[in-house]
C-alpha cells in the first residue's frame, strides 16, 4: 500500500448509471493508430498573379489541418488528393477526444458523489459524561 487514503465507491442509482456509462465508453475506447488531432478546413487564396482566374474569383482552393502542438497552433497545408484520406482520421481523433473528455467528467462526478456520501463527523467534541 502506498499510504494514500482510498476513496470509497459511491452508491446509488446515479453512481450505477455513471459507472455503466464509463464501462460503455471504455469498451469502445480504441485510439486508431492513424487518428489525427485538430480540424480540416477548406479556404481559398489568391496567388497574386494579375492574369490568373483567381484574381477575379474566389481564389485557389486550399485545404489545411489546424491543431495544437506544444502549446502552439499549427496549420499544415494538405494536398487536395489527400483530403478524403485525412478527413476520417481527423474525425476518429475528434471522437476519441470527446470520449476521453466524457470519461474524465464521469470520474469527476463519481468523486463528487463519493464525497457527498461519506459519513459526516461531528464537529463538536463529545460531551463529557455527567
Amino acid at each position: 500500500m502506498d499510504g494514500t487514503p482510498s476513496i470509497p465507491s459511491p452508491r446509488g442509482s446515479e453512481a450505477s448509471r455513471l459507472r455503466r456509462r464509463a464501462r460503455r465508453l471504455l469498451a469502445r475506447f480504441h485510439l486508431p493508430p492513424d487518428a489525427l488531432p485538430g480540424s480540416l478546413a477548406l479556404s481559398h487564396r489568391r496567388c497574386g498573379k494579375p492574369t490568373c482566374h483567381c484574381a477575379d474569383g474566389d481564389g485557389h482552393p486550399l485545404w489545411t489541418l489546424t491543431f495544437m502542438a506544444g502549446g502552439k497552433k499549427r496549420v499544415e497545408t494538405i494536398p487536395a488528393g489527400w483530403v478524403d484520406t485525412i478527413r476520417p482520421r481527423v474525425e476518429a481523433g475528434r471522437q476519441f477526444k470527446q470520449a476521453a473528455a466524457e470519461l474524465l467528467l464521469i470520474n469527476a462526478e463519481l468523486l463528487v458523489l463519493a464525497r457527498q456520501q461519506r459519513p459526516r463527523r461531528s464537529r463538536r467534541p463529545a460531551a463529557p459524561p455527567p
